[in-house]
């Protein structure tokens, strides 16, 4: 067995596990990486190959809130004569990590990281499954009550017979309501799912390719416009009578339709929903100072955020509690959705806010060049 044991390739072994190892020295040096974290780091491995442990640190630190810092757990380890675990998010999924001091043969200490990659097959499975149930539960009676609907407009010419149409009316209007926005929260919880168990980027990936802006949006505003008429939180009337759109034909982006449609509906919604009726939208684009991205600003006349509150913006579950965007359907989830989503294409965003006066929501997208592969 020793002999064995000596002819194994170390490196080969580190490389054959599923998990992501790290291993750094005493100097904070990063010593050793395998192929799994390669995988899950991507390109912070980069910046943690040439600054060491402060990087790594920094990296793991970010995302996590509450609890010890990576110096803290790292003295925790050397005192453990067991690993530590912790968790932390690496590009929104949350992530179990474990951290472990290791001691070479001449005393020489070093620090491991093992971040792992949990399977959810059987989570997506269940998830999938519930989904499909779900969605055609809420087709047939989306469909049904639309159905009602009509047979009520057709046998209106009795005034008792119109008087209950009215109130069967109004009924049937407040569960197709409630179905639009259980269609939402279903869609939501799907991104939910991709971005958690890591797959968001793959998706990006496979579906990246050039966007002709002008031409897209406006079919996306067509869609968009039904949905939000549907919807009484979205105020009366046509939507796009409240937008006011400035984008040049010639601008072409880069990146998955599919997601850059989420950030469109999930911001422009929002622009629509924490604001009054009848005021001004704006949407607009244009290429920032570099040339090498398209930003977009969508402008509101709203409620504003309040300076307290605009550190939860962008985290899960979290929503203002002003008392106007309280009465507002919501779940507290477009915008961290929107946000991953759309640095998974390269992109960011960011907001400026003031209480009372309104919200200006602005995120770039790599701009579409030649050179840029297809899918």
């Amino acid at each position: 067995m020793a002999q064995a044991a000596t002819q194994i390739d170390y490196r080969a072994l580190i490389d054959g596990l599923g998990q992501g190892v790290l291993l750094f020295d005493a100097s904070g040096n990063l010593m050793l990486d395998n192929l799994a974290a390669r995988s899950i780091l991507g390109q912070n491995l980069i910046l943690i190959r040439a600054e060491g442990w402060p990087a790594m640190a920094l990296l793991l630190d970010g995302p996590r809130e509450g609890g010890p810092t990576m110096d803290q757990l790292r003295e925790q380890a050397l005192r453990s004569p067991t690993p530590v675990r912790f968790h932390t998010y690496f590009n929104g999924a949350y992530t179990p990590c474990w951290i472990a001091a290791i001691y070479g043969a001449s005393g020489a200490m070093f620090t491991m990281i093992i971040i792992e990659k949990p399977d959810w097959t059987a989570l997506t499975e269940l998830m999938s499954t519930f989904r499909n149930e779900a969605r055609m539960s809420l087709s047939a009676t989306r469909g049904h009550a639309e159905l009602v609907k009509q047979l009520l407009r057709k046998n209106e010419g009795n005034p008792a017979v119109k008087a209950l149409s009215e109130r069967v009316r109004g009924f049937t209007e407040i569960i197709a309501t409630h179905m639009l926005r259980l269609q939402n929260l279903m869609d939501m919880l799907q991104r939910l799912e991709v971005i958690r168990i890591g797959e968001l980027s793959k998706q990006v990936r496979e579906g990246r390719r050039k966007i002709i802006l002008l031409d897209y949006v406006e079919d996306f505003l067509e869609q968009f416009a039904d949905e939000a008429m549907a919807d009484p939180d979205m105020g009366g009337g046509d939507f796009r009578d409240r937008l006011t759109l400035n984008i040049p034909d010639h601008l072409h982006v880069y990146g998955s339709p599919m997601y850059f449609s989420y950030a469109l509906h999930d911001l422009l919604r929002n622009a629509a929903c924490y604001s009054e009726p009848g005021t001004e939208i704006i949407l607009r684009a244009y290429e920032d100072a570099t040339g090498n991205y398209v930003q977009f600003d969508i402008i509101d006349q709203g409620f504003g955020i309040r300076d307290k509150e605009q550190d939860r913006v962008f985290r899960p579950f979290q929503r203002a509690r002003q008392p106007q965007i309280i009465g507002v359907d919501g779940y507290g989830l477009s915008l961290y959705l929107t946000k991953a989503e759309i640095e998974s294409m390269g992109g960011r965003i960011w907001f400026d806010s003031t209480e009372g006066v309104g919200s200006t929501f602005s995120f770039k997208l790599p701009m579409y060049a030649p050179t840029d592969t297809t899918m």
